[in-house]
């Protein structure tokens, strides 16, 4: 199966009422940091927090010329579920969201906020999809999948039309990918107008069907998708995308769970943006070298940011480590007053800020007479955090790195 031209811009045509045609910001920050001009797609600020609702309202409005107006159901991790809510209130007809127990929270209650009825099911999408296939036979309803869909794919690839059109001399583009729709259409859209323009996929290391699939050139599913990006946690990317990518993309590149990290905390420092974890994944790509850059004019495709407030400390974390600004060490001490007090003093002097202590006398590997301390500092880098580490070896501290 494939894509026309014509079937992305009969979509942009039916989406231009709809969405926000969002901005495309030029960062001097990560241009500077990789040699290369990167621009961001802010699809983090798109109607519903993500660009899935460019593929559920195509969908629903080519159901409806169709004249289709039943239920619909959709199975999603968070994004694919607020775009099919959205869309189906904009045009009056019921749906119904299977989503994963594992779901942030925030996404389902967004989901249950645009109209929809919220199921919840199974651990992860795949097993929220079998759930949603099931309803739609116990109701005759029209199952809307997130991404194994021509229409979906030609309405995600409404977002390489506004790339094109924004940067016309843009030379690569690169796209989260989880089970492929957004790649697919950016890919279709992208390299029907101009094939010099090189287009690239991004995935999780623990979630790498797609880029499994592209080397091989053939369809791949893995036995699990374990990945801080929720949105991209696919075991079985589609059929129908596949084929699109390994005919249309240049490339699928795979980011670590710290890269990911790293890339959050960044665009939060930075540019003031707040982006979930699977629309980092571009600028994780760039930031780590996966993607040869320098010198060229970028377009990372920030997919959406709809991230669970409770879950953005955690992404701190794993992005402060990652860049050694924190570290977390074990020391023993010798159970006596005044010994916690010196190990802290020559913390300061090293310059650590200390954030957490925590006393543990309880270990059995412990003589009577002494205790273990975890010890959690923010530092100035790598170069100052080994700097403290040695300066705590040199004062007769063994010290353990956790």
């Amino acid at each position: 199966m494939d894509i026309q031209l014509h079937d992305i811009e009969i979509a942009a045509e039916r989406l231009a009422p709809i969405l926000h045609h969002t901005e495309l910001d030029l960062s001097s920050t990560f241009s500077k940091m990789t040699g290369g001009r990167i621009y961001l797609k802010c699809e983090n600020r798109q109607k519903t927090g993500s660009f899935k609702i460019r593929g559920a309202s195509n969908k629903i409005a080519a159901l409806l010329e169709a004249g289709n107006r039943g239920p619909v159901v959709a199975s999603s991790a968070g994004n694919h579920a607020q775009g099919v809510a959205y869309a189906a209130s904009r045009f009056g007809i019921p749906a119904t969201i299977v989503m994963p127990k594992t779901a942030p929270i925030a996404k389902a209650q967004a989901t249950e906020g645009y109209g929809a009825k919220v199921v919840l099911s199974g651990d992860c999408y795949d097993d929220a999809y079998a759930r949603a296939r099931e309803i739609c036979e116990e109701e005759g309803a029209t199952f809307l999948h997130p991404y194994n869909d021509l229409d979906v794919i030609a309405g995600q690839g409404t977002l390489g039309l506004e790339i094109l059109s924004d940067l016309p001399y843009v030379d690569v583009i690169i796209v989260p990918a989880g089970g492929g729709g957004l790649l697919a259409g950016v890919a279709s859209a992208v390299k029907l107008i101009n094939p010099r323009v090189k287009v690239y996929g991004v995935q999780a290391e623990g979630a790498d069907a797609i880029a499994q699939s592209f080397a091989q050139k053939k369809l791949v599913t893995t036995e699990t998708a374990s990945t801080i990006a929720d949105g991209i946690a696919v075991k079985a990317p589609g059929d129908i995308t596949v084929d699109i990518i390994n005919r249309y993309a240049d490339g699928v590149v795979t980011v670590s769970e710290s890269e990911i990290a790293n890339a959050i905390l960044l665009l939060i420092e930075r540019c003031k943006q707040i982006v979930e974890p699977a629309g980092a994944t571009p600028l994780a790509a760039v930031l780590s070298g996966k993607i040869d850059v320098k010198n060229k004019r970028v377009v990372c495709v920030m997919s959406g940011g709809n991230i669970d407030v409770s879950f953005i400390q955690s992404i701190i974390e794993r992005g402060l480590v990652a860049r050694h600004r924190r570290i977390k060490f074990l020391v023993k001490l010798v159970d006596r007053p005044g010994s916690l007090v010196q190990l802290l003093k020559l913390l300061a002097d090293a310059g650590a800020n200390i954030l957490t202590v925590e006393h543990d006398k309880l270990n059995p590997s412990l003589n009577p007479n002494e205790t273990s301390v975890h010890i959690a500092c923010e530092v100035g880098g790598e170069d100052h955090g080994k700097s403290v580490i040695e300066q705590l070896t040199a004062n007769g501290y063994a010290v353990e790195l956790e």
